[in-house]
């Protein structure tokens, strides 16, 4: 798997799913297109782990990069909930 998409899909998995399916580069995994079609509108960030698992195993630093990326994601929300919750300080 390339570097380039390991570091910067921790930071922006959208665009850098789309800007690697655009070159024609996205790794090889068993899933069938429209379940990469699927994970990388909703859930970007278990379909690079599955590209991961797949092609490096779970064994890897990378593999435990973007899983704490997924859980801190999910458990602390996105920055549409930062905001939020500063928000939502300063007012009170």
């Amino acid at each position: 798997m390339d570097f380039y998409f390991l570091l910067l899909s921790l930071f922006f998995p959208r665009i850098v799913l789309l800007a690697y399916f655009l070159m024609e580069k996205l790794p090889q995994n068993t899933l069938p297109f429209w379940g990469d079609v699927a994970l990388g509108i909703f859930i970007p960030r278990a379909l690079i782990l599955i590209f991961i698992y797949e092609n490096m195993g779970y064994n890897n630093i990378w593999f435990a990069a973007h899983l704490a990326a997924l859980v801190l994601t999910y458990f602390t929300g996105g920055t549409r909930t930062v905001r939020w919750r500063r928000r939502r300080t300063v007012r009170e």
